[in-house]
């Protein structure tokens, strides 16, 4: 099956590299092979997870408080949000209504451009 990444969800991911990167040497790494771990595991079993709302659902991530937020399209997996468990519960349900005030993509050449080529997502260019 196939990851598709909302452009905010891809934002949201290379925010929070960049605050664990200044953070602690490191500790950006740790945070993108969890979440890479989390997509993986989405991707092997998207029907895994329970349904948080309408036909969202959630996948947490190890050791960091975030969670992956997704729907099963008929051909893919569209990762809605990258959310910190412990900020603004609720904001990415814009992102399912088609409406999005946040930036088109995020800065190109880190951690979620890594993600985007690794081959687990098209990148924000296959999302409409």
């Amino acid at each position: 099956m196939r990851c598709q990444f909302h452009p905010g969800a891809l934002w949201e991911y290379e925010e929070a590299a960049r605050y664990y990167a200044g953070c602690q040497p490191g500790l950006e790494f740790r945070f993108m092979a969890s979440v890479e771990t989390a997509v993986r595991q989405i991707i092997d079993a998207p029907e895994r997870w329970r349904i948080v709302e309408q036909d969202v659902r959630r996948c947490l991530t190890k050791v960091f408080p975030y969670a992956i937020l997704y729907t099963i399209e008929r051909d893919s997996v569209l990762i809605l949000a990258v959310m910190h468990c412990h900020r603004q519960p609720g904001y990415w349900r814009r992102r399912v209504q088609g409406g999005d005030a946040e930036p088109s993509a995020p800065p190109s050449g880190g951690p979620a451009a890594r993600l985007a080529n690794s081959g687990l997502s098209e990148g924000p260019a296959s999302v409409s």
